[in-house]
């Protein structure tokens, strides 16, 4: 979550990649990139970074391509648990229609991925 270089390479849901354009993860930092579907179906996004509370909390806004509009507010939160760390991930979308359209595309189940993706990246 705050290496630049390790942040595309498991970011997304399963078969999908990140192509970035730029990436500063500090707080008042932002990354653009395009995440790339396996069908080759590309999706502009801009991450804009509020909180870097490392360890314990980064919080962001997603944005649909650079400086396009607001899809919702994110949060991610690090707490150590046992001899690992426990990742949670939350989402206040910008509008019900976000959010619906979120459901709709299977945006929990794709946010499960993406988080077994980073266990697998990290060996865990």
């Amino acid at each position: 979550w705050t290496d630049p270089q390790a942040l595309p390479e498991w970011w997304g849901p399963d078969g999908f990649s990140c192509r970035t354009r730029r990436i500063d993860l500090r707080e008042g930092g932002g990354w653009v990139f395009d995440m790339i579907a396996p069908d080759g179906t590309v999706f502009p996004n801009h991450h804009k970074y509020s909180l870097h509370d490392r360890p314990r909390r980064i919080d962001y806004t997603l944005h649909w391509g650079e400086d396009g509009p607001k899809h919702a507010d994110a949060s991610v939160t690090f707490t150590p648990e046992g001899s690992g760390t426990r990742v949670v991930l939350g989402m206040i979308f910008a509008s019900r229609e976000e959010c619906e359209g979120a459901k709709a595309m299977g945006a929990v189940a794709l946010g499960q991925q993406t988080l077994g993706k980073l266990a697998r990246y990290v060996g865990a």
